[in-house]
């Protein structure tokens, strides 16, 4: 995934409750895999995801990732 896609996957998850943060949480599980944790650190502050979602900078995602 690319960081420009993953940009517009949490606008379209922005605003809404639960569900929506779930949503954030596995976009930026696949940014770690194939961008680290500076860029989903980066998507976070940029998204202002900490206070949106409660989402802190620093939190590894990459468990979220599905292994298959």
């Amino acid at each position: 995934m690319t960081i420009d896609r993953a940009r517009e996957l949490i606008q379209v998850q922005m605003g809404g409750g639960g569900y929506n943060r779930n949503a954030v949480r596995m976009i930026l599980s696949e940014v770690h895999h194939f961008h680290g944790q500076s860029a989903v650190d980066q998507l976070i502050r940029e998204f202002g995801l900490d206070q949106q979602y409660g989402l802190k900078v620093g939190t590894d995602f990459s468990s979220l990732r599905s292994r298959s």
